[in-house]
């Protein structure tokens, strides 16, 4: 069995499991890259010896996170061959990824917030922004949730998180208005909460979310860059200055471990740090 033969197997059973589109597409791209490189082999040939060598020629041309999800892909790989018997040994086994610099996430301060507020010129666009402010919610989220999806009693929303995993999000009594405000200006049957503005039918893509919010950024005059996740991170921020514990704002973002949402400690002291050069 060569590398071709066993993506094609290896991609049928993560598409079996449930893996996303867009998940499929990045191993892919993963999968030509390491074909790339080494040719299409039959798998037995491939020793852990050749795996570093083709890593390493990648690591002075990528990023340490982009060169680690690509050790990721080759690990998984190679350990899907090792457990469905293809191989009886694996050996992607050693495989070390690289160390990380921890980076402090980026958030926004009260006073842009305001100011996006004050810059909006459309019903939209109000309600997109305080979606993303008061839920945490992923862009990837905000792009798939319908109208059904809101529970407007409870001001909550249930949303379709990463590996297809469901949670409840909450927004706030002034979310509820604008997003109310914005459904009831539009005259389309499209599902989504957000439509496009050209093409009503049309959910809100991604990209669309991106350029929405740069929009709106430009137009108030923010310094900060504006975009989506930064608001998650902005979420997070507000839940630790209002002194949420750790493990409640990782089940409010979503994330599946622990380690994933430490990183927001962090902003404790960068938050202390921005306050003081505000007011000092």
């Amino acid at each position: 069995m060569n590398l071709s033969e066993l993506w094609r197997l290896y991609e049928a059973d993560k598409r079996i499991q449930g893996f996303s589109p867009k998940t499929l597409k990045a191993y892919a791209l993963q999968h030509k890259m390491l074909l790339l490189e080494l040719g299409n082999l039959d798998i037995t040939e491939v020793t852990l010896t050749m795996l570093k060598e083709c890593l390493a020629k990648q690591a002075d041309r990528l990023k340490p996170s982009s060169l680690g999800h690509r050790i990721r892909f080759v690990r998984s790989l190679f350990r899907y061959a090792y457990e469905e018997t293809y191989l009886t040994s694996n050996p992607s086994l050693k495989l070390r990824e690289p160390k990380l610099d921890k980076r402090i996430p980026k958030f926004l301060i009260e006073e842009d917030v305001i100011h996006l507020k004050i810059s909006c010129q459309s019903l939209r666009e109000r309600a997109l922004l305080e979606f993303l402010y008061c839920t945490g919610c992923r862009v990837g989220e905000v792009e798939k949730i319908n109208i059904g999806d809101l529970n407007w009693e409870n001001c909550s929303a249930i949303v379709n998180g990463k590996g297809s995993k469901q949670r409840e999000v909450y927004f706030t009594t002034e979310c509820k208005v604008w997003l109310k405000k914005y459904l009831a200006s539009r005259e389309d049957s499209c599902k989504a909460l957000f439509v496009t503005d050209t093409h009503p039918t049309k959910r809100m893509a991604i990209p669309t979310i991106r350029w929405a919010l740069k929009r709106l950024a430009d137009r108030g005059e923010i310094e900060a860059n504006v975009y989506p996740h930064r608001f998650r991170h902005t979420y997070a921020c507000q839940l630790l200055d209002n002194g949420a514990p750790l493990d409640f704002i990782q089940g409010m973002l979503g994330h599946e471990k622990a380690s994933t949402t430490q990183i927001y400690a962090q902003l404790r002291g960068e938050r202390r740090r921005e306050l003081y050069r505000r007011f000092f």
